[in-house]
């Protein structure tokens, strides 16, 4: 079978990779795109608004007309068209792929009762390599104690609107969980002027913005004497396109529940 996928947001960068991703894939077919209301491409053919060819699949600014057929779709969008459309996912019991991020604890409650009814995959990056390191952060920030200082420092594109970003976040939650603590009790994000002295068990948060920096993720364990760095660098957006491709198969066989990479990785 082949998992008919919808992707939100297709005139995006992300957007416009998931497209290429899903045409070229034997396992799933792209059968439509949506867009804001009022958007150059809507009602367009998908091929003709890329520059190409036409290909049959339809932009659209009403997303009911094609999640009633789709076994999945997948958002990088914003954290309110994330939220809309996670009730449409409910009602058609459709796999939503969630890779927005800059959501707050509003948007994950709704996700949330969303996910009683359909699959909701989410995660704040959606490659291998990225959620192989969130295991390793987790495991170092267990056997290391708070002897070693931890901070996260992140670099994206200039256009990134959010920060943190929502990796380095993921990366922050797992290494409170090694430790045992709640990231929001420790997080210190940014620092500027007269700070004072580093406060024992904190995790640091550091945004870098410019240019066309894909993402860059550090998280570095200090202490006296030495310093160790785990990190990641994506050199092509394709990275994550593939990775929401594979989360929307690995839903389709899955009960209601919330999920994340971890899950479709088998970690």
């Amino acid at each position: 079978m082949s998992v008919r996928i919808v992707v939100m947001g297709g005139s995006g960068r992300m957007g416009r990779m998931l497209c290429e991703v899903i045409d070229a894939s034997a396992e799933a077919s792209l059968i439509g795109v949506t867009e804001a209301p009022d958007h150059p491409w809507a009602g367009r053919d998908l091929g003709e608004a890329m520059g190409g060819a036409a290909n049959g699949v339809k932009v659209t600014d009403d997303p009911i007309t094609v999640v009633k057929d789709a076994h999945a779709v997948i958002d990088f969008t914003t954290p309110a068209a994330t939220v809309a459309m996670a009730e449409l996912c409910a009602q058609a019991r459709a796999v939503h792929v969630v890779g927005t991020t800059g959501l707050a604890p509003d948007d994950l409650a709704a996700l949330g009762r969303a996910a009683r009814h359909a699959p909701v995959v989410r995660a704040g990056n959606m490659s291998l390599g990225v959620n192989l390191l969130t295991q390793l952060v987790r495991q170092a920030a267990g056997a290391l104690g708070e002897d070693y200082d931890i901070e996260i420092v992140e670099a994206h594109h200039r256009h990134k609107v959010d920060a943190p970003s929502g990796t380095a976040l993921m990366l922050g939650d797992a290494a409170a969980e090694g430790r045992g603590v709640s990231l929001d009790e420790v997080a210190t994000r940014g620092r500027d002027g007269i700070t004072g002295p580093r406060k024992a068990g904190t995790i640091g948060f550091h945004a870098i913005r410019g240019g066309d920096v894909v993402g860059d993720h550090e998280v570095i364990f200090a202490a006296d004497g030495e310093r160790i760095t785990l990190g990641h660098k994506a050199s092509d957006r394709s990275v994550f396109a593939r990775g929401a491709l594979r989360a929307a198969i690995w839903g389709q066989d899955k009960g209601p529940g919330e999920y994340d990479m971890l899950d479709v990785l088998g970690l």
